[in-house]
């Protein structure tokens, strides 16, 4: 599996693109940061941060994109401009048809270091141990990119055991009723026409 994970940002959105399975070690592919002035037009912000993550997208082909849930702060403007660039992302990979997923702060560091209250310092440190890297990614930016890759490969695991096993349990559910004669089959629709009547 591997993942593009995105920490949106409109001065700067960090960028880490991970390989593995949940269970063995991790590779990191790639990490980095997409910047844009805080002086130029907002438009020219998105669309700088846009043809990043399209550069990104274009040479490590991610199969999933990770992207931090935006979440409640008391700077109003921060938390826009954190919307904003996450919305580019989110396009940016629903255009290509890669599945998106959204994971909070709290869910990353939790699954990381193991605390979801853990500090920026405590996320680098985890990641580059977990990543087997000489030094923490900088700026922090990029290495909470890379916390959330590793976060959706280690949750993903989960999640897809939990949708195959509910999927199970629906197609029990269906083989059950069938036999009990409950479930209702579509009827095919009567194509024949009736007999035109005699005229005089």
């Amino acid at each position: 599996m591997r993942v593009l994970g995105v920490d949106p940002g409109l001065t700067r959105c960090g960028v880490g693109v991970v390989e593995g399975v949940a269970g063995r070690p991790l590779t990191m592919v790639g990490v980095g940061v997409v910047r844009t002035p805080a002086d130029a037009e907002l438009g020219l912000r998105l669309v700088a941060i846009e043809q990043g993550i399209e550069a990104w997208l274009d040479e490590h082909r991610p199969e999933f994109v990770a992207v931090e849930r935006v979440f409640s702060q008391h700077n109003v403007r921060t938390v826009m401009g954190t919307a904003q660039a996450s919305a580019v992302a989110m396009l940016c990979a629903a255009r290509r048809g890669i599945p998106v997923a959204l994971h909070t702060p709290s869910e990353v560091k939790a699954a990381v270091t193991g605390s979801g209250r853990a500090d920026k310092a405590q996320v680098g440190a985890m990641v580059t141990r977990l990543l087997r890297l000489d030094a923490p990614p900088k700026p922090a930016d990029a290495a909470d990119a890379l916390a959330l890759a590793i976060c959706h490969i280690w949750r993903g695991l989960a999640t897809n055991r939990l949708q195959q096993a509910v999927a199970q349990n629906r197609l029990q559910q269906a083989i059950a009723q069938h036999a009990a004669g409950t479930l209702k089959t579509p009827q095919a629709p009567n194509t024949r026409q009736a007999p035109k009547g005699r005229t005089a």
